[in-house]
């Protein structure tokens, strides 16, 4: 009962974010196209973009660092950086309604960054108390906040309007930018970029082998993959 409120006021302001992109879907819909993707011609424009700096840039970058980084430092420094996603995880578990996820996620930093050395090593796994994601963009939808269009991003890639304003949040509250020193915090920012990318390099394989068409083969798993995590919490709310 006490949500409703919110399941309207997100209602209202997706409707509002979707006037931003009115113009460009006019422009760019044809008889054949996605309804979820109004303005395609744009986005596999900007897919291509992406295709070419991964290309140029990321992914020999991530190649040569998975390479030639140790296995026990790239578990490391992915450990690090997840330490930090579960603590928005956490954030967005205890805004859903998820108890029980959030009290796990809870768990797995306190135990993560008093006894891992600040989240080096992930020793809540070891103890099963498992990683559980949860973003903004999820509890938006959770709160009745429709997805919206369906956007391909310079840089991060797949998204949708509602996605686009979680990340949108979620930036303006991450850890690394509350580092002082500015190589430092540099440092943080390009190592996590290219631990991740180096984490996609298999996956980017298959999908480039399996796929004739990769943009329509990305934008329907990205889209069904976050319309399924909330569905999946709506209906637990409704049981």
């Amino acid at each position: 009962m006490t949500r409703e409120p919110i399941y309207r006021r997100w209602r209202v302001t997706g409707m509002a974010l979707l006037c931003a992109v009115g113009v460009l879907a006019g422009c760019a819909t044809g008889p054949q196209s996605d309804p979820r993707d109004p303005i395609e011609p744009f986005n596999r424009g900007v897919s291509r973009f992406n295709d070419a700096v991964d290309v140029a840039v990321l992914k020999p970058v991530a190649t040569a660092y998975a390479e030639v980084t140790p296995d026990p430092v790239r578990t490391a420094v992915g450990n690090f950086f997840g330490n930090l996603r579960d603590i928005w995880s956490f954030l967005n578990a205890t805004a859903q309604g998820r108890a029980e996820d959030a009290a796990v996620t809870f768990l797995r930093v306190g135990v993560n960054t008093a006894f891992g050395f600040g989240g080096l090593l992930d020793i809540a796994s070891d103890m099963r108390l498992y990683r559980v994601s949860a973003d903004f963009g999820q509890t938006l939808g959770v709160w009745g906040m429709p997805a919206g269009p369906y956007l391909v991003l310079p840089i991060w890639g797949p998204s949708t309007l509602r996605d686009t304003v979680g990340m949108g949040v979620e930036a303006s509250g991450d850890l690394v930018m509350g580092v002082g020193d500015v190589a430092t915090r540099n440092t943080l920012y390009t190592l996590r970029a290219v631990e991740t990318r180096a984490g996609l390099l298999r996956a980017g394989a298959v999908l480039d082998e399996a796929a004739l068409d990769k943009y329509s083969f990305t934008r329907e798993v990205f889209l069904q993959r976050r319309q399924s995590v909330i569905d999946s919490q709506r209906n637990r709310d409704a049981e």
